[in-house]
């Protein structure tokens, strides 16, 4: 066994305990343990449990998205700062500078990847015990080959085998394959291309839009489906209905978090304000609670205090 290999066993090993268990839930439910339906409910279970597994690595994403906001400024006085400077002390000097930045604000700038970088190696695992599964293969734990010779033959409607991929219904010829293959695929790539589009559009700030960091999100907004579409020739079916659902429950999650937990100072953060205030208002309560200082205020009152002279009475009072 060589090192990925090793590397992969655990992972293989749990998504086969979760797509078995789903698949043993399923049949003791009354379905047909070969029937490609099954199968489908089974995948739907193991991603509906790995991305509410998730979800404590998602509000951390956000938590540290928004202290990456809140420090752009900071950022971008230390980019200007070192501008021109191509010697390596300068280089080595702003990017200890831009670190420390980011440690005092309690986050990364590779914070945000960490969710993806999780989901790749379950996303691979999954390939492959679904490789095997096609090639009726036993898996490494629960996957047993007659579980996997279940799997290999199964069909959705008696005419769509799930091991089947879009290249080889285009080259057999099989028209059911096709016409499943394309739907999942057009699916797959609107799904992708909404849930990308809300965040760009509705959670961004203007100060965001601006940065060069937007206009490479804008690109990859039209690249990642290009990709969707190449991937998707080459992925069973049975794959595909993974990463179908997986899109769903993430563009589920966006529109979640951008109405409860937008962006400070974007338009879903605006959109909710207003809401707010008209539910308040529906109450017959003011539109902004007056009882608590806004945090302009707060923050206002703060630095009087701090310009303030300690030991020092104000001038009127002197001149009494």
């Amino acid at each position: 066994m060589d090192i990925f290999a090793l590397l992969m066993w655990p992972i293989k090993w749990v998504i086969e305990a979760i797509l078995v268990g789903f698949h043993w839930i399923v049949t003791a439910l009354g379905g047909d343990p070969g029937s490609g339906l099954t199968w489908v409910l089974s995948i739907v279970g193991l991603v509906l449990v790995i991305r509410s597994a998730m979800i404590p690595l998602t509000v951390r994403q956000i938590v540290s998205s928004r202290k990456s906001l809140e420090i752009q400024p900071e950022i971008q006085r230390i980019q200007k700062k070192y501008k021109g400077k191509k010697d390596q002390f300068s280089r080595e000097a702003m990017q200890r500078e831009t670190m420390e930045a980011y440690r005092k604000a309690g986050t990364n700038p590779f914070a945000s990847c960490l969710p993806l970088l999780i989901q790749m190696p379950i996303f691979l695992g999954l390939v492959q015990v679904l490789t095997d599964a096609n090639n009726r293969r036993p898996g490494v734990g629960l996957l047993t080959q007659d579980l996997a010779i279940k799997f290999s033959e199964s069909t959705l409607f008696g005419i769509v085998p799930l091991h089947k991929t879009m290249q080889a219904g285009f080259t057999e010829g099989n028209v059911p394959v096709i016409i499943t293959a394309v739907i999942l695929t057009l699916i797959m790539c609107a799904t992708q291309f909404y849930t990308q589009l809300q965040i760009m559009t509705k959670n961004q700030t203007p100060a965001m839009k601006e940065s060069p960091m937007y206009r490479q999100q804008r690109i990859l907004l039209y690249i990642i489906p290009v990709f969707l579409l190449i991937s998707a020739w080459l992925f069973p079916l049975g794959t595909m209905f993974y990463w179908l659902v997986s899109n769903i429950y993430t563009l589920v999650q966006q529109l979640i978090i951008i109405n409860k937990l937008p962006t400070p100072g974007s338009e879903a953060a605006l959109a909710r304000e207003a809401r707010m205030a008209r539910k308040r208002q529906r109450m017959g309560l003011p539109a902004v609670d007056e009882a608590e200082p806004t945090e302009t205020q707060a923050q206002i009152d703060l630095r009087t205090q701090r310009a303030q002279p300690r030991g020092k009475k104000p001038k009127s009072q002197r001149e009494g």
